[in-house]
């Protein structure tokens, strides 16, 4: 019998769920850092950790910046003229996650995967921009153009009358920034590393076609590695991921994690 343990934590700055099973608690076992999406919450993806969990993975499920457990009551146009604050900083935390794996003494060899839903998949590309040592990723509902997934948002939000509270130069500033994480520039960044997609055709959220125009772009550097990379898409899906998609990103984990 499987038994798994569920522990709420406060890593540093960052409240998180952290599943394993008994057997392994003490133990050096792959990981995954398992990212949750906008308005939602570490718990929200413990579907996702328990079956990661059960084939020998460590999950962690942190909390974003200003969700869950960090929440300041703003309501969702607050919190979304602060999205790309939440990202960058998910980036960095990140980082400091995998650090702190390793003081804690459960993490060193074994190999490491980052994943995530909808915004948790965006910060996910922008971790495999910049981070080499993550040897896996699945992507569900995310965008690796930063640049484009920004304008697009600006200018949706001007449409509905808002008056974006930052000046020209702040947005050329942020676009800047945006740049060096974003993987339609830095594709090489990849390095042949296993990547899975998951992504609904009708998702008016976080739209399919840009995502899948970059896994089309950047299928043809997997020529010899082509298991190591994978789109799985649903043609009715919105912006909601599937029971199918959601145990294919933990299948995807333990195949590649375990190699």
């Amino acid at each position: 019998m499987c038994v798994l343990i569920v522990t709420d934590e406060q890593w540093g700055a960052i409240p998180l769920l952290h599943i394993v099973e008994e057997q392994f608690a003490d133990k050096e076992v792959p990981v995954v850092i398992f990212l949750h999406g906008f308005t939602s919450a570490k718990e929200h993806n413990l579907h996702y950790a328990y079956n990661m969990a059960k084939k020998g993975l460590r999950v962690l499920l942190p909390d974003a910046l200003l969700h869950g457990a960090r929440s300041e009551d703003l309501d969702e146009v607050q919190l979304s003229l602060r999205f790309w604050e939440i990202v960058l900083t998910s980036i960095e935390e990140v980082k400091f996650l995998q650090e702190e794996l390793g003081r804690r003494g459960i993490w060193k060899t074994e190999k490491l995967g980052v994943g995530g839903t909808s915004m948790g998949g965006i910060t996910t590309l922008g971790c495999l921009s910049v981070y080499d040592w993550i040897d896996v990723a699945t992507i569900m509902m995310g965008a690796p153009g930063y640049v484009q997934l920004c304008k697009a948002q600006m200018a949706q939000f001007e449409r509905r009358g808002f008056t974006l509270p930052i000046t020209d130069e702040e947005r050329k500033n942020l676009l800047e920034t945006l740049g060096t994480f974003d993987l339609t520039k830095r594709a090489a960044a990849l390095k042949q590393r296993p990547i899975y997609f998951w992504h609904g055709q009708q998702d008016t959220v976080v739209p399919f076609q840009p995502t899948y125009n970059f896994y089309e772009a950047v299928k043809k550097d997997y020529a010899h590695v082509p298991e190591r990379i994978a789109f799985v898409s649903e043609d009715t899906a919105g912006h909601a991921v599937s029971r199918a998609g959601m145990l294919q990103s933990a299948d995807w984990f333990a195949r590649h994690l375990n190699e």
